[in-house]
């Protein structure tokens, strides 16, 4: 049973955020309130009509409008962290309220291990005081809030909780805690201080009598801290098993690294996810690090803009799509493009009182020709344009009548001039030498005779046939957005005019727009402007690096040019069936750079007796691989049950039941990719706490409990099925279910064949 107190803990903890935040609001309802004031105020100036006074009401409009139009933009989803710190050797306070000191005072530790919480401060997007002038909120920006970033469990200074708070709108979702002393018993007003989460668990390690346990945690807290400091002048690699934190780490560096060099990291910080669950995970420990867009957190899905993965290729499609040999097609189909049925194959134009024409072999030879060299097809229009004007001005033979360079030159001109304003030839060149889409040349690929042509050599007529049949669906998959990054590539497009800003009312008052002409750009219409904008980044960091595709690597690749790379990831977890592949595209899209390796070796999510389960089918997957090492155990040992299949959708039911009742917290349950839309209909009436996923979503994540359904289906389902399925076993946090059918030939234990010893 889940110890029912641990949850009481975090359901206070929740609402004595709740309590800050309902007073961070009202405080901010007040300052809205007086901006308003301020700008009513001003409007009354108008009244008395003398030129001092029109020009103090605008100049008062004008600051209260600005500091009115901050407050809303900020109004939403602003406050999101918080530390706990010792005293500090000083006690000099900053501007906003906070005390200064960076490290703690000598005797803020007693000699028994305990000390007090002397100052809390919660961080968010913009600072607020209340009506005595003391910190409600800290400003992200502000010094006091650094350590919130930098203390790592190695340097912690003062801190020794910080705590990541979830929040939609006016209500607290969640919280998160990372402990960074777990060997004090800190107090704070008289209480033990509570700690939520993985911090939990750092604390109970850090606290346990046994010195092994205390070794433990010591490397944890060693293994991460040399992960998140690393130099970033190169390419940082952090493999680690299930549970080992390696996407938590990840994070707090992309923090660390922001904080510690802020202009080197105005280009932005890129964090590519493999799934939009593993987004939406991220998202809540790597909260929001201000208006200024410096981090992007992208699903490999998302990274195309405008477009949103949500087909689902089946492995044999994946394998056609992903691979490099995709590169040899898609190459052929950017060019290819423009010969397609509807193009014109005759041009007829008058010039010097006579008709010139350009029949179909003429035409054929002029594209050719434009199409020599590797430019991009959309940016060889103009030499195609300036090619068939040639021909059509050869053909006419004035330029062998004229001798006169300087005439011969006017005449040229003239002749150029009178045919490219004829509408008709501007219709024949729009379509003739179209502006070509990526989508329009992936929707011309669904024709499997023409991608045969354009494939030939390169992909047998099997894997021809079942990719066109996968693009004539109105969705994408996750390949797909590769594909269309890299056809944007081949194909080229013109510039995009920037877009503009319209006037914000507020400058539109009787006289502000002489002080202010134009309305200046808000911080967060930067923000929003320059992620538009953004093409590369100057950090890139990787989670799951070993499920990426050849094509995703180099659609990710584009994104990091010139950036510094962190790559985390684990191969025994790797989806992709053909690593050797993926690891050349890899190595492509980091280039030369240099590379540091870390390694993490503990794992803390999984109890030793699923990690232990889990480990049977690591060997299987990649034999002679170590597991890390499970650093608790719960004395509950994984629960099988065995099904024909006429009864599994009533057994995962039931399995799932019994689970919402022995833990308080989430239940996933992970089948084949198949079976995604069956086991949501089978879980539908169960409530939010049971999630239904495929297999290949549940990398990154974890729930209190898991139920996985028939491994022989997922180990089954794709040449990596194995490596999936040691995925799926490793979700949970407190227990584990298997349910097998008849496919998995469970023993009188209900233990499949491939979880047996």
């Amino acid at each position: 049973m889940v110890d029912r107190e641990v949850d009481t803990i975090r359901d206070r903890e929740v609402a004595v955020e709740q309590d800050h935040l309902d007073q961070v609001y009202r405080r901010l309802e007040e300052k809205i309130h007086e901006a308003e004031f301020l700008m009513h105020d001003a409007a009354q100036r108008g009244q008395v009509g003398t030129p001092g006074a029109l020009a103090e009401r605008d100049a008062q409009v004008f600051r209260a409008g600005i500091h009115l139009n901050r407050l809303n933009s900020e109004f939403e989803d602003f406050l999101f962290g918080r530390i706990d710190l010792l005293r500090g050797k000083d006690g000099k306070k900053g501007p906003d309220g906070a005390y200064t000191s960076v490290e703690p005072a000598d005797d803020a530790v007693r000699p028994d291990g305990t000390a007090e919480i002397a100052e809390t401060l919660h961080i968010g997007r913009l600072g607020v005081l209340d009506a005595d002038y003391s910190p409600l909120v800290i400003d992200w920006r502000a010094p006091a809030a650094a350590p919130f970033y930098r203390a790592t469990p190695v340097e912690p200074g003062r801190v020794v909780r910080r705590r990541v708070i979830r929040s939609k709108g006016r209500r607290v979702l969640g919280v998160e805690d990372d402990l960074m002393r777990p060997e004090l018993t800190a107090t704070l007003d008289g209480a033990e201080l509570p700690v939520i989460g993985d911090g939990a668990l750092m604390a109970a390690l850090g606290r346990a009598r046994g010195h092994t346990m205390r070794d433990i945690v010591a490397s944890i807290q060693a293994e991460q801290d040399l992960v998140i400091r690393a130099p970033a002048a190169s390419v940082t690699y952090v493999e680690g098993g299930p549970g080992t934190g390696k996407t938590a780490v990840a994070l707090h560096r992309a923090a660390y690294l922001l904080y510690q060099d802020r202009r080197r990291y105005a280009g932005g910080i890129l964090i590519v996810s493999p799934t939009p669950l593993l987004v939406a995970y991220t998202e809540g420990v790597l909260p929001s690090l201000g208006e200024e867009g410096q981090v992007a957190i992208r699903a490999v899905g998302s990274l195309v803009d405008g477009v949103e993965a949500t087909a689902y290729d089946e492995p044999a499609v994946a394998r056609v799509k992903g691979s490099s040999r995709m590169l040899k097609v898609l190459r052929k189909a950017a060019r290819g493009a423009l010969e397609r049925g509807e193009a014109p194959d005759r041009l007829r134009v008058v010039a010097f009182g006579r008709r010139v024409e350009l029949e179909a072999e003429e035409l054929r030879r002029i594209r050719h020709a434009a199409l020599g060299g590797t430019a991009p097809v959309n940016l060889l229009r103009p030499r195609a344009r300036r090619l068939v004007l040639d021909a059509l001005y050869a053909k006419t033979g004035a330029g062998s009548r004229q001798n006169d360079p300087e005439l011969a030159a006017e005449l040229r001109s003239s002749f150029d001039e009178d045919v490219t304003s004829e509408d008709s030839f501007t219709e024949f060149l729009d379509a003739w030498w179209p502006e070509l889409t990526p989508r329009g040349v992936l929707a011309a690929m669904a024709d499997e005779r023409r991608l045969g042509r354009w494939a030939r050599r390169v992909l047998n007529p099997g894997e021809v046939r079942r990719l066109a049949r996968s693009l004539r669906r109105d969705a994408y998959s996750v390949h797909d957005v590769a594909l269309l990054d890299e056809l944007q590539t081949l194909l080229g497009a013109p510039a995009r005019p920037r877009r503009k800003r319209e006037l914000d009312p507020l400058d539109q008052l009787t006289g502000l727009e002489e002080l202010m002409p134009v309305r200046e750009e808000t911080q967060r219409e930067r923000a929003e402007r320059l992620e538009r904008e953004r093409i590369e980044y100057a950090h890139v960091i990787v989670d799951e690096a070993q499920d990426l595709t050849p094509m995703q690597w180099r659609m990710v690749g584009r994104r990091g040019r010139h950036a510094t790379w962190t790559v985390v990831g684990d191969p025994a977890q790797s989806s992709w069936s053909d690593p050797d592949e993926a690891g050349e595209a890899r190595d492509e899209a980091l280039g030369s750079r240099p590379r540091r390796r870390f390694t993490l070796t503990v794992n803390y999510r999984n109890p030793a007796e699923i990690a232990e389960l889990a480990a049977r089918v690591l060997a299987l997957a990649m034999p002679g691989t170590r597991s890390p090492r499970a650093v608790r155990s719960t004395g509950v040992e994984p629960r099988f049950a065995a099904v024909g299949d006429r009864d599994l959708a009533e057994a995962v039911r039931d399995e799932a039941r019994r689970l919402l009742e022995r833990v308080d917290g989430t239940v996933g349950v992970v089948v084949a990719m198949h079976r995604r839309e069956q086991a949501a209909a089978w879980l539908a009436d169960l409530g939010d706490r049971v999630v239904a996923l495929g297999s290949l979503e549940a990398k990154g994540l974890e729930y209190d409990a898991t139920v996985v359904v028939s491994p022989a289906e997922i180990a089954d389902e794709s040449p990596a099925g194995l490596r999936v399925l040691y995925v799926a076993l490793t979700r949970a946090t407190q227990q584990l279910t298997v349910v097998s059918g008849r496919r998995d030939d469970p023993d009188q234990a209900g233990v499949p064949d491939l979880l047996r010893d």
